[in-house]
């Protein structure tokens, strides 16, 4: 993969959308590799006792997929500078085949002189916005890296 440049940016140019499915086997894999084993990520019964309307991903994973689409994007796994997310809803699970669609869809918003763009993600899951993200990110260009 060829890294971005940061001559072929603007402001104002889009990410592609991407559309990710998170089943109950995602959280169940999440929840090994990152040791949160909190049951309203695979529990109905905890879940909906917690107030929950069912079993909901994990917002570590929801910001992991949208860091997945800033560095496919960049063309490098290490060009995120600066990353914040925001959660505002969860992301609601069924225990279906199906899981749940989230959306990710981002917009370069900043253009600087240091090589870097800001860019902003939202993440929209059953018609809703479930997090927003604002990232730093390092493209290719005159500037060598430190």
């Amino acid at each position: 993969m060829n890294p971005r440049t940061h001559e072929s940016v603007s402001v104002g140019d889009a990410l592609p959308d991407r559309e990710v499915r998170v089943r109950r086997a995602d959280l169940v894999r999440y929840a090994g590799a990152s040791g949160d084993f909190n049951p309203i990520h695979w529990n109905d019964r905890a879940a909906t006792e917690a107030g929950l309307p069912g079993v909901i991903a994990h917002g570590m994973l929801t910001m992991a997929l949208t860091g997945s689409v800033l560095t496919d994007w960049a063309g490098d796994p290490g060009a995120i500078v600066e990353f914040t997310t925001r959660f505002l809803r969860p992301v609601v699970v069924p225990d279906d085949d199906g899981g749940a669609a989230v959306t990710l869809s981002g917009k370069v918003r900043e253009k600087h002189d240091d090589d870097t763009v800001r860019v902003n993600v939202v993440a929209t899951s059953a018609g809703a916005t479930v997090g927003r993200a604002s990232a730093v990110i390092r493209l290719a260009g005159r500037t060598p890296r430190p």
